[in-house]
């Protein structure tokens, strides 16, 4: 069946914006392909540095003749409802049929021509392409990221005609703007089109560039006998920026290895673009940097090389002149500069959120190991790397200074250490702070954001989240579940929340009477409700069942390693035969409970012994006599999967009780009830399987 090529052809497209824009072509294309009734057997997307790509197979020449039905008003429907719906229709109501009381319009549409479909769907998608950021040239009324310069759009090997802004579509397409005849070709179907690019030295697949990226960079290095230090992000970024990307190893001057290697990193990636190497087998990194070439240059890039190299060298120079200004400083002077550094109107300077800081660390110190003092002057040395010149020109590089100056100015391991990591973990491939005076300022930091921003009210809303709370959130869970800590979120948020509302308080605008002040249980139950979210999230990627969560925090424990011990052991018991005809007895008990309720209060206390003659009674009430010592003694010693061992112990006793007991036997009604609240009550110890799906 017919191929449709389309190519839209412009001016250098970001690469940062690359990604994104094939995925939205590709969704633009289906949802008008969709709506016209076509169903490509295969369709695919491509973006580079000048070209977004679109093929599809299998769709026919023309459309098919559709009937469409539309439901009208009902028969004796007000007049204007009528008029209304012929006007839809484009119909007059003779026209139509009565079917049980309601008019319906039955409507033959002629197939059209694929080819005028497709003008349509391209001109609809350039016109409405949500690029985030876009521009207008020339005297055209079209926007796009950069100036549209073809249309490359062919179906069966024609060319769809049409034009947009005075940009008429063809079959001609060009490659590289540089290398080979620089000049367009004829492309009039995807095989063609991906030979010219190829021949016209244009790799059109990004996942090709990078592997070309990846292989060069790597042969380069061998023969050098070097080792690349990879980096995904800046693969993905230089993939946008070449066509024809051509690794070139240059050589950097020795004398900027005593940099921090963080500072050379960053250098050359964020303004240069450029790949680290090391020695094989070695740590640290080589005087060698790669650079990605958008051509392939006759002396193997040997002025590519040198050029870039001058850069890089003058790059280094102000990042030495930084370091060297740093040192003459030192802390303090930093840190009476975070007096003048805003952190939020409503929370007050960079310095006053320190001093927040340094309390809570001290606060959570003693429950992590950690020694106190040394924590607390970690935490109070931690931000004033902000005030660094190598900061200000590296922001991702905070934290990670203030360990290098530590260190240089001679501070204890630990501190300098703590300094490094507290920002730590910033993302799930990120590691997680394991030093006890780190684990405090980590947690002290992350803990005062998350009550600070919940108690003045700026909480995560739908996708927006601009303080990174869920961020934030999710480094406390992981640094307390790979460290296997034993903290109260409580009993740290409380005071955390009266320093942040004491904050709050002073820099607020108005008086206390325009503004209902928030309570510590609200606040802190909110940011404890949101590592409920939190942890869902985490579980849920272990292949947990997020009800699980729901059931055992609706115990109102707050201790997060305490919390994940139930939820797997809860999980491992509902795999089996037991936990799933337990959980379906819960239910049953809880059904006939609730109904009750209903009619009137349940009666309160532990169930009496039942008459000898009622067998199903005497089990169960003997069953729950018999748990209840060893299930309180299984979770006083935290032995959760013990806990559920014993809960199995009922399974029997309470199937045969909800099959052979008639609880509402009025004589024995308030006993039998007693007796259901209380295996209610027993489970209840463990989860609240009240809150358990399924």
């Amino acid at each position: 069946m017919p191929q449709l090529l389309l190519e839209l052809f412009s001016e250098e497209i970001p690469a940062r914006m690359q990604a994104q824009a094939a995925k939205d072509l590709e969704r633009m294309a289906r949802e008008h392909l969709a709506a016209a009734g076509f169903l490509p057997e295969a369709l695919k997307t491509f973006a580079g540095p000048r070209r977004l790509t679109l093929v599809a197979e299998g769709l026919p020449l023309a459309q098919a003749d559709r009937k469409e039905e539309l439901k009208g008003p009902r028969v004796g429907a007000p007049p204007q409802a009528m008029e209304g719906f012929l006007r839809k229709a484009g119909l007059t109501q003779d026209q139509l049929v009565e079917r049980d009381g309601v008019y319906m319009a039955f409507i033959e549409k002629k197939g059209r021509p694929t080819a005028e479909i497709i003008a349509e769907m391209v001109e609809a998608i350039v016109r409405g392409f949500p690029w985030p950021k876009s521009m207008i040239w020339g005297t055209k009324k079209l926007r796009w990221v950069r100036p549209l310069k073809r249309i490359l759009c062919v179906l069966d090997r024609e060319v769809v005609p049409f034009a947009i802004e005075g940009i008429e579509s063809g079959d001609i397409t060009e490659g590289h703007r540089f290398m080979g005849e620089a000049k367009p070709f004829v492309a009039k179907d995807f095989d063609e089109y991906v030979a010219g690019l190829e021949k016209h030295f244009v790799v059109l697949d990004v996942e090709e560039r990078k592997q070309r990226i990846l292989e060069g960079c790597k042969t380069l290095c061998f023969a050098r006998h070097l080792e690349l230090v990879e980096d995904q992000g800046l693969l993905d970024e230089v993939a946008g920026l070449a066509e024809w990307p051509t690794p070139v190893l240059g050589d950097m001057d020795p004398v900027f290895l005593s940099l921090p290697p963080e500072v050379i990193r960053t250098s050359m990636r964020t303004h240069q673009k450029y790949f680290a190497v090391r020695k094989a087998g070695e740590e640290g990194l080589a005087p060698h940097f790669i650079t990605i070439a958008n051509i392939q240059a006759a002396d193997g890039g040997a002025v590519i090389a040198a050029g870039n190299a001058k850069v890089l060298s003058s790059r280094l120079s102000d990042a030495r002149f930084f370091w060297d200004e740093d040192v003459k400083v030192g802390f303090e002077p930093w840190l009476k500069k975070l007096d003048g550094v805003t952190f939020h109107a409503k929370l007050g300077t960079m310095a006053q959120r320190v001093e927040r800081i340094v309390a809570l660390a001290g606060e959570i110190a003693p429950l992590v190991g950690a020694d106190v003092e040394k924590t607390k002057e970690a935490a109070r040395l931690a931000k004033a790397d902000l005030a660094s010149q190598m900061v200000g020109e590296f922001p991702e590089l905070q934290g990670i200074m203030g360990g290098y100056y530590a260190r240089t100015f001679g501070l204890d391991g630990e501190i300098a250490d703590a300094v490094r990591d507290h920002y730590k973990p910033q993302g799930p491939s990120d590691a997680v702070p394991t030093a006890p005076v780190s684990v405090a300022v980590a947690l002290a930091d992350k803990l005062d954001t998350l009550v600070g921003f919940f108690a003045i009210d700026e909480k995560p809303t739908g996708s927006k989240d601009p303080y990174a709370l869920r961020r934030a959130a999710l480094g406390v869970i992981r640094i307390i579940l790979e460290n296997g800590l034993r903290v109260s979120l409580n009993q740290s948020l409380t005071p955390a929340f009266k320093r942040a509302s004491e904050a709050e308080a002073e820099h607020r605008p108005f008086s206390l009477d325009e503004r209902e002040e928030p309570s510590a249980s609200s606040v802190v139950g909110g940011v404890i409700a949101f590592f409920a979210d939190r942890l869902k999230v985490t579980l849920r990627d272990q292949g947990k069942r997020h009800d699980l969560v729901d059931a055992v925090f609706a115990l109102g424990d707050d201790d997060l390693a305490r919390i994940v011990a139930r939820v797997e052991a809860l999980d491992g018991f509902l795999k089996t035969d037991d936990g799933k005809t337990l959980m379906a007895g819960y239910k049953r008990a809880s059904n006939i409970l609730k109904a009750e309720e209903k009619k009137g209060a349940l009666p309160t206390g532990a169930p009496a012994e039942p008459a000898a003659d009622s067998a199903a009674e005497v089990g169960l009430y003997n069953a729950l006599r018999l748990l209840d010592k060893p299930l309180k003694d299984a979770l006083a010693k935290e032995d959760f999967t013990g806990a559920m061992t014993q809960l199995a112990e009922l399974r029997g006793p309470v199937d045969a009780y909800l099959d052979g007991v008639f609880v509402n036997e009025p004589e024995h009604r308030e006993n039998r009830l007693r007796t259901l609240a209380a295996v209610r009550d027993a489970m209840g110890q463990v989860a609240d399987f009240g809150l358990i799906g399924g």
